[in-house]
Order: structure tokens, then C-alpha cells, then sequence
């Protein structure tokens, strides 16, 4: 045997480079072939439960950076919980209906007319079922662990029956019904939307400042006199029905002194707005309070038969324009209560595409709602009644699929009832946990502020409204008849609907008295998709084997607030009075690296396919960990490049331990920690109090803080101190010394917790390090967290080395000035004279430990600080060192520079202590040498 070999013994060839791109694939076949996941699942049974229940994506497209971040958070608590003493179950699901399908379609060249509801139904089913099964690969691409094989989808059967029974439950509690009034619609969707479908962009409308001449001013207001009356939506005034002011604002009459006619403003504005006008002079002829002039009326402006009135509501600002609001009930969710109140006409002259009717008038009658505005500001000019036209800049709703603008249009729908049991779901939140937060007031905000829930859809690719009418247009929705139609759709699924009439729908022999002839029609609007996956608690939770409900933890985007953490809670609360999660978990938007929105126009999109292809899925496994997902985030291909080199720092520390303990057999080398040598207790107290904060922090969800301590554990605890010191051990001590495997037992231990403590969030690495470990699993996923130990004396040996770490600190500022002054390169190259107080004297005699070792130099004396000269330099009041370069010759085994090289004439080249070892443990090398 050659001299250099004596260093190798037992040592293992774990790979440097990871592969990751093809061997990650390779282990997930392992996985899926001996079902790791259903192995942790039977391991598990009988297990306290903790449920994170999956918010389904929508089954359309490619999944992107946002998707990945979702499912590998999910992915790093159900596996922790999963190792942590729980059952944790993770069924993932997918969001199937909705227009966005249907719109698919189309542009696949799919003739809607050439076929019936239901065949069109059918290719929806079959085009949202391939991007299910498209996505499910890409998610398994992750390393996400799930039950694959058997996800909940919103089109099955029996989730769609779920549904109608939820539905159900709430028609009986009186919380559905049907009612005209505006809500957001989309006419290039030609549906409604609920709130949750609807974004906010910024716009630049033309707003309208006009006059309203006064026909009966209730004896306040002569009939010379105009009401001054704002704008941003011109084409609505012809659905005008009034004025709407407030009761405790005061009112100004004024007169410009270029005009014959009299105007009413409010008066906080007049100034403002007289400047606007060009009325450089102007007289104010009284003053009136808002309340004197209820129910004034004045003729509306393009039809002078009409009359509108004044009317009194809270929404009037004085922000800007006139405190004079024109009213149209049909177009707007304030107008339409307002005139309510005061018993006005709905008046909606405006059709589903977004076109004005005939109903408008002439000027109007099939003109698109946004070239109406250059229409109405032209008649109310030529009418002379145009008294500023401007553009006015704020933010408005927009189709969340279509990304084009909608409008305020009452149209018949099916509402929810959210007023009816508001105070019992913000009742509900108040019992849950948030993260942040500040999620807790969002949600509780939103609740109280919304208005009810329209759940109808003009479509054709959903669940159905079970709702049939009778003879005389009278809903029919009772517990018989939906549980019926319920039960057919579990038998059947929801195209049953459409396939069968209204009388083979209802129960056998169903009457009413509101059809004498026996004659029933059925619903043709579907229910909207947020009732779909916000039912999921029943049609997942409540019914499927191992799951619970209310489940213990719901983590979407932010945007879920008003999604489906909102929609799910309403259908909870009204199902059985108790919100679907116990805690919530909200996590930002994924942003380019300038912080804007990706997206395919912009050509600023990260699909994970491409950083798998190139640097493997641990890379954005380990970049979700890394980032503070509670904000948004950005990201770009540099920030997988940079924590690609985080992880050459995790594979090559797991590398290290693996190598330097292959052969311990923590069976039988395994050493008591009353036995261990100092360092190496220290180091096991270290390893055992990151386990702690590490697992804290995953029951905490706090990735980004399981990240830095590991890095710094791996950097700071292990790369610069533990492992440096561990080369000068397990190289060099005899295989089988006592100090030796003291390190080892260390080195393997934490190599074991790393390993588990990585397992949520490096599977495919982990999995690889498994083999080469000495463990009872066959998989890492299968064993258990590991324990956190408690050892005698554990603070005082914490606080010992934290006071060696001290001196460690001024050594290595000492040491770094002499290579920078060319006295030394490498700290082994160093004889360091140490010069200490009596009370860091005691201190490092406490440690026990061979001190010159734990400081990697290759001579050290300890000094009383009194002996030092003007040549040390000092730290502080209780050291001093000065460096110089070790005397002596480098022993070619150990490396370290020392006097006593070639004292055995059998081996040259080596320091006495190696000379020992190698002749007491290798004799072989007797005869060989150093060949």
C-alpha cells in the first residue's frame, strides 16, 4: 500500500455533480414504481391528520413560475408534516369549466353550431381532461408527492353532484334567489362575472360636465335654473333616470355673468368648478342644503318628454365634479339603489354584446357602447347643454379572461344571498389563523364590503343551475327536486342536464300547483366556476377517505382573497356554518427581474421546463425556499443561476460526510456522547439545536427562514469550522482510533439530519444520499424527522466554545494580516503565539479539546498576555497574537509543518505522529514505502 492510500480508507465516491436534469426523471420513476408515496401514506395511518387542501389551477396552458412556487411550497409542508407525525394525505385537484375552454375551442376551429349543448359539452370534457393530464406531468416533473393517480377534477361526477347538493343546501336556507340588478358584465365574455373575475387597469375615459334643465323646482328652484350634473360614462345617459345629490351638502345657485341661466353646484366645488368652466365672473344667487331639493325635476337632456328627479343617496363625493351624480339605475350598483328607493324604472337599453337597442332611440340603436360617448356628447352640444367635456383618468373593471373592459348592466340572474349570513361568515374568520396577518383584515374587509354573490353564467361548459320553472314562470328549487337532479348527475355527470328534457329531470310523478298541465322548463344558465371550486369542501374533503373537513390549511396566491379563499367560505358558512380551513396561507405574484407582470406578450416568461432542462427541478426547488413568497417575487434565469451555487454547497457538504463516514457502522462504532471528544460534542449540540429551529420553522411555514439557517449551518458551522477540522482527524487518525470515530459519529449523525431535514425540499438529492446512508428505510420520504436530543451540560459547552469562537475570530484577523503581508499562504503554513488573560487561559484549558487542531495551524503556544511584546497585535483587553511561518519541513501525509519530519528513518517524509499511525495500523507500507 502507498503512503497517499492511507488516507483514503473506507472513503466513498459520491458524485460531485449531480446529473440533475437526468437523474431526477430516473428517481421519480423509482418513486412512482414502488409507490414511495402511498408507502408514507400506510406509514402514517392512525396518525394525528394535518390536510392541506389543494386550490385547483385551471386546466388550460402550460404551467409557469407562479404554479411551480405553489406546488413546491405545498410540497415542502405536506412532506414535513408527512415526516413529522402526521397524516398528511395531498390530493391534488384541478379547476375544469368556464369559458376559457370553450374559448379554446374555437380557436381550434370547433363549430359550436354544427353541434348540440351537449356534444359541445363532450369536446370541453375531453380538451380540459389533456391539459389535466399535461399539467399532472409537469407538477410530477417538481418532485411533488401526491396521490397522482387519483386527483379531484370539477368535471367529475361525483364532485359535480357535490356541488348541486351545496347549492341545494343553501336554496333551502333561502340564500338563492333571482333578482335584475347591475353587476359586472362582460360582453366580450357575453356573461356575468362575480368579483372575483374582475381586475382593475388604469383608463382614460371622456367625462361630461352637462346641464339638466329644472321643470319643477318644488318652489327652491325657478325654471330658468340647470342642474350641473358629472359624468365618466356619456353613453349611459340615455338609461338616465335622475340626479342624485346629498341631503347635508350645501348647494349653490349661481349665474355666470356671460350666460342668461342659472346653475346649481355644490358649493365646496363652485370655485373649483367655475374656474374649470371659463366663468371668470359669476354671482351666487342663494344657497340651498342638499335636503330641499329631493324630488326636483328636470328634463332629461336627449328626451324632452321625460322627467327625472332628484334623489338623496351617500355615495355623492365632493372629490370631484359637481356633488351632482347623473343616475342611471340599470348601469350601476349605487344608481340601481338609489332608484330602488325612490321606485324608479330599470332601464337597460343596452344588449348582451355590448351594442345599444332601439330602446335608445334612433341615434343610438345598434351603436357599441364606447362610440356612444362621442354620440352623447354630441347631442348634448348641439342641445347646448354640453357645459365641459374633459378626460378623466381612474381605474377600471376588465374581464379577468377576455382582458377586455365590462360594464354595469342589470340583467335577470341568480344571486347568493352573502347579506343574509354576512355577520356568521366574518363570525367564521375570526377563528382563523392567517400568514400573514394581515390576510385576517383583507378577507374580513372584503366580506364586509361585498355585495351578494351572482352565481349565474350564460354559458354552456358548467355545472348547471338545478332550477326548473314552472307554467307560470314560477323557480322551482325545492330539497326534492334538487337531490334528484343531484343524484342523476352523479349517475350520469352534469351533461345529463342537457341531454334530457325538463320532465325526465324532475322526480316521477313531481307536481305543482304553478303547473296545472304538468308542463316544466329548465335552467339554461350554468353556475359560475367559483361556486365549482369553491364547493370543493364538500365535493373533496367531506367525501373522500383520510381527508378531514374543514381542512387545516388553504395556500394560494394573494389573489385568492377575493377568490377562492372568499367563494369557498361563503358556500362553507351557508353549508354548515363553519369556514372550509383552519389557517391560510397567501403567497405573492412571480415578477420578472424589472418587477413586471409576466407574460407571453411581453416576452418575459420563465417556464419551469426550461430551468428543469438545464439546471434540474432542485435548483427551483431550493430558489421557492430561498425567496420571501408572502411579497411578490422576481425572477429570472440569474437568480436560478445564483442558487445553483447554494446548492453546489449543499451536494458538496452532504458529499464530505458521506465520504468521511462510509466506513462507520453506526451500529457498532457509534459513540456515547459522554465519550466524545469535546469538538465533536459541541458539534452534535450545534447540529441538535438547528434541528429545533429547523422544524419550528416548518411548522411555521417560514421557508425563507429554513433556507438562510441552512445555508449558514452548511457555510458557517460545518464548511468553515466543523469539516476543516475534521480533515486533520478522519484522514489522519488510525481508521478505527477513538478520535476518529468520536468525529465520525458526529459527521454520520448530521449527515442523517440533513438528509431528513432537506427531504421536503431536496427529495431527489436526499433520496440520493439515502443510499449511501446506513439506515433502517428504504427511502428517506420514509423515515421520521429527526428527534431533537437533550444532552447533560449542554449550555456550558455551547458557551465554552462560543468563548473559543471569540479568540477563533482574533486568530484568523491575525492570520489573514500575515498573508496579505506574505508571511504565511495557508493557515497551516502558520506558528501562532496566542497570549491570553488568566480568565481566556481557564477558558480554553475548559474546552478540553486540542486547541492548536481546532484553529488549523500547524504550531500554537499559549501565552500569558503579559509576555507579549510590541510586536502582537492586540484585540481588545484579553488578547493577543502574533503569526509567524511554522519552522520545520510539511509532512506529506497530514500536510502540517512541524520539527519532527523524517524522525522515522522508514518514512522520510513524514511528521512523527503519521509515522506512528501508518506503522501501527498499515505494516504493509513498511516494505513499500512511499512508492
Amino acid at each position: 500500500m502507498k503512503i497517499k492510500d492511507t488516507l483514503n480508507i473506507g472513503r466513498t465516491k459520491f458524485p460531485m455533480r449531480g446529473n440533475l436534469p437526468v437523474k431526477e426523471a430516473e428517481r421519480e420513476n423509482i418513486w412512482e414504481e414502488n409507490k414511495v408515496y402511498e408507502q408514507r401514506q400506510k406509514l402514517n395511518e392512525g396518525k394525528p391528520t394535518f390536510i392541506l387542501h389543494d386550490g385547483p389551477p385551471y386546466a388550460n396552458g402550460n404551467i409557469h413560475m407562479g404554479h411551480a412556487m405553489n406546488k413546491i411550497s405545498k410540497d415542502f409542508i405536506v412532506r414535513s408534516k408527512s415526516m413529522s407525525g402526521f397524516s398528511s394525505p395531498y390530493v391534488p385537484g384541478w379547476d375544469t369549466h368556464g369559458l376559457p375552454i370553450e374559448q379554446q375551442l374555437k380557436k381550434a376551429g370547433v363549430d359550436r353550431k354544427t353541434l348540440s349543448v351537449a356534444e359541445f359539452r363532450e369536446k370541453c370534457r375531453e380538451y380540459a381532461l389533456k391539459q389535466v393530464s399535461m399539467q399532472r406531468k409537469d407538477f410530477k416533473r417538481l418532485g411533488v408527492s401526491a396521490d397522482w393517480d387519483h386527483p379531484y377534477v370539477t368535471l367529475d361526477p361525483q364532485y359535480e353532484a357535490q356541488q348541486i347538493r351545496v347549492f341545494g343546501k343553501m336554496a333551502e336556507k333561502g340564500l338563492i334567489y333571482k333578482g335584475k340588478k347591475p353587476v359586472f358584465w362582460s360582453w366580450s365574455s357575453e356573461s356575468a362575472l362575480a368579483e372575483a373575475e374582475v381586475e382593475y387597469h388604469d383608463v382614460t375615459s371622456p367625462s361630461a360636465f352637462f346641464a339638466e334643465k329644472v321643470i319643477d323646482g318644488k318652489g327652491v328652484l325657478d325654471n330658468d335654473t340647470y342642474l350641473v350634473v358629472w359624468t365618466t360614462t356619456p353613453w349611459t345617459i340615455p338609461g338616465s333616470e335622475g340626479v342624485t345629490i346629498d341631503a347635508k351638502f350645501n348647494y349653490s345657485v349661481v349665474k355666470p355673468a356671460n350666460d342668461d341661466r342659472k346653475f346649481v353646484i355644490a358649493t365646496e366645488l363652485v370655485a373649483k368648478d367655475a374656474e374649470l368652466f371659463g366663468w371668470e365672473d359669476y354671482e351666487t344667487v342663494k344657497v340651498v342644503k342638499g335636503e330641499e331639493l329631493e324630488l326636483v325635476k328636470t328634463q332629461h337632456p336627449f328626451y324632452p318628454e321625460k322627467e327625472l328627479i332628484v334623489m338623496l343617496g351617500d355615495f355623492v363625493t365632493l372629490e370631484a365634479g359637481t356633488g351632482l351624480v347623473h343616475t342611471a339605475p340599470g348601469f350601476g350598483e349605487d344608481d340601481f339603489n338609489v332608484g330602488k328607493q325612490y321606485g324608479l324604472p330599470i332601464f337597460v337599453p343596452v344588449n348582451d354584446q355590448g351594442y345599444l337597442t332601439d330602446e335608445a332611440g334612433a341615434d343610438f340603436a345598434g351603436v357599441f357602447y364606447e362610440d356612444a360617448n362621442d354620440i352623447a356628447l354630441d347631442k348634448l352640444s348641439k342641445a347646448g347643454l354640453l357645459i365641459k367635456q374633459m378626460e378623466y383618468n381612474h381605474s377600471y373593471p376588465f374581464d379577468w379572461r377576455t382582458k377586455k373592459p365590462i360594464i354595469f348592466r342589470a340583467t335577470p340572474q341568480w344571486f347568493a344571498s352573502v347579506d343574509k349570513i354576512r355577520q356568521d361568515i366574518l363570525d367564521a374568520i375570526s377563528g382563523v389563523k392567517f400568514h400573514p396577518e394581515w390576510g385576517q383584515k383583507r378577507l374580513y374587509n372584503m366580506i364586509r364590503d361585498r355585495g351578494d354573490w351572482v352565481i349565474s353564467r350564460q354559458r354552456v361548459w358548467g355545472v348547471p343551475l338545478p332550477i326548473f320553472y314552472a307554467e307560470d314562470g314560477t323557480p322551482i328549487m325545492t330539497k326534492e327536486t334538487i337531490d334528484h337532479v343531484a343524484d342523476l348527475v352523479e349517475q350520469y355527470g352534469s351533461n345529463v342536464w342537457f341531454e334530457r328534457e325538463a320532465k325526465d329531470l324532475l322526480p316521477e310523478g313531481f307536481t305543482s300547483e304553478h303547473s296545472p298541465n304538468g308542463v316544466f322548463t329548465k335552467e339554461t344558465d350554468i353556475m359560475d366556476v367559483w361556486f365549482d371550486s369553491g364547493s370543493s369542501h364538500q365535493g373533496v374533503l367531506a367525501t373522500r377517505d383520510g381527508l378531514t373537513y374543514p381542512s387545516d390549511l388553504y395556500l394560494e396566491g394573494s389573489d385568492q382573497y377575493r377568490g377562492w379563499f372568499n367563494s369557498s367560505l361563503i358556500t362553507s358558512v351557508a353549508y354548515s356554518g363553519q369556514a372550509p380551513y383552519r389557517e391560510i396561507l397567501s403567497q405573492g405574484f412571480t415578477l420578472d427581474k424589472q418587477g413586471r407582470k409576466m407574460s407571453k406578450s411581453l416576452g418575459n416568461t420563465i417556464v419551469p421546463e426550461k430551468v428543469i432542462k438545464q439546471m434540474g427541478a432542485e435548483i427551483i426547488r431550493l430558489w421557492v425556499l430561498s425567496v420571501d413568497t408572502s411579497a411578490d417575487v422576481r425572477v429570472s434565469m440569474g437568480s436560478f443561476q445564483q442558487i445553483s451555487e447554494s446548492y453546489r454547497k449543499v451536494r458538496n457538504t452532504l458529499r464530505f460526510l458521506l465520504a468521511n463516514t462510509a466506513d462507520f457502522d453506526p451500529q457498532a462504532d457509534r459513540v456515547a456522547f459522554a465519550d466524545l471528544e469535546s469538538i465533536d460534542k459541541y458539534m452534535l449540540v450545534k447540529a441538535n439545536h438547528f434541528t429545533k429551529e429547523i422544524l419550528d420553522d416548518y411548522a411555521n411555514y417560514a421557508f425563507m427562514d429554513i433556507y438562510k439557517k441552512t445555508m449558514n449551518f452548511i457555510i458557517s458551522d460545518l464548511s468553515a469550522f466543523y469539516m476543516n477540522v475534521a480533515k486533520d482527524v478522519v484522514y489522519i487518525e488510525a481508521a478505527d482510533s477513538a478520535k476518529r470515530r468520536s468525529m465520525q459519529t458526529v459527521l454520520y449523525d448530521i449527515a442523517v439530519r440533513l438528509t431528513k431535514l432537506l427531504t421536503p425540499v431536496l427529495p431527489h438529492t436526499t433520496e440520493e444520499v439515502w443510499e449511501y446512508l446506513k439506515e433502517a428505510e428504504e427511502y428517506a420520504y420514509l423515515s421520521e424527522m429527526p428527534a431533537v436530543e437533550h444532552y447533560d451540560e449542554e449550555q456550558a459547552i455551547l458557551e465554552n466554545w462560543a468563548r473559543f469562537m471569540n479568540v477563533r475570530s482574533d486568530v484568523y484577523k491575525a492570520l489573514e494580516d500575515a498573508r496579505n503581508a506574505k508571511v504565511i499562504g495557508k493557515s497551516f503554513e502558520a506558528a501562532v503565539k496566542l497570549y491570553v488573560a488568566p480568565g481566556v487561559q481557564k477558558d480554553l484549558e475548559s474546552l478540553d479539546a486540542d486547541v492548536r487542531q481546532a484553529l488549523i495551524v500547524s504550531q500554537l503556544e499559549v501565552l500569558p498576555l503579559d509576555q507579549a511584546d510590541d510586536t502582537a497585535t492586540r484585540f481588545g483587553d484579553d488578547v493577543a497574537v502574533t503569526v509567524a511561518h511554522a519552522a520545520g519541513e510539511v509532512c506529506d501525509r497530514c500536510r502540517r509543518i512541524t520539527q519532527d519530519v523524517g524522525a522515522d528513518e522508514v518514512y522520510p517524509t513524514l511528521c512523527a505522529n503519521c509515522a506512528h499511525i501508518v506503522r501501527e495500523n498499515f505494516p504493509e507500507t513498511v516494505t513499500t514505502g512511499l512508492e
